[in-house]
């Protein structure tokens, strides 16, 4: 059974920093992507980041590239989102989610979400 558990959500002032946590198990690491969709109040569900499961590599949403990092300790099933220099517009319920390869990374190609973890970053 698919299991995605975020953990790391929270409060922050504009400019602070949360690192997220997914763990993530229950499928075939190297067929899928594990990343973060996020959804804001009143706004679509977006991509925000994935990694690869089984090569590693790495996409990022170009309103959060060079502040947000993605990373996975396989051995340990947790993928990680390191997010510094926040600022308000990050404030939303960030989701895991898992994406089989040859699928766009979009909420068309999500085949599992986690249950959502709140982000505020306040002003």
């Amino acid at each position: 059974e698919v299991q995605l558990v975020e953990s790391g959500g929270g409060m922050v002032q504009a400019g602070g920093s949360l690192r997220l946590s997914c763990a993530a198990s229950g499928f075939p690491w190297d067929d899928y992507v594990i990343g973060w969709f996020r959804q804001s109040l009143g706004k679509e569900r977006e991509g925000v980041s994935c990694i690869s499961g089984s090569d590693g590599s790495t996409y990022y949403a170009d309103s959060v590239k060079g502040r947000f990092t993605i990373s996975s300790d396989n051995a340990k099933n947790t993928v990680y989102l390191q997010m510094n220099s926040l600022k308000p517009e990050d404030t939303a319920v960030y989701y895991c989610v898992i994406v089989k390869k040859g699928s766009y990374f979009n909420s068309g190609g999500v085949a599992w979400w986690g249950q959502g973890t709140q982000v505020t970053v306040s002003s």
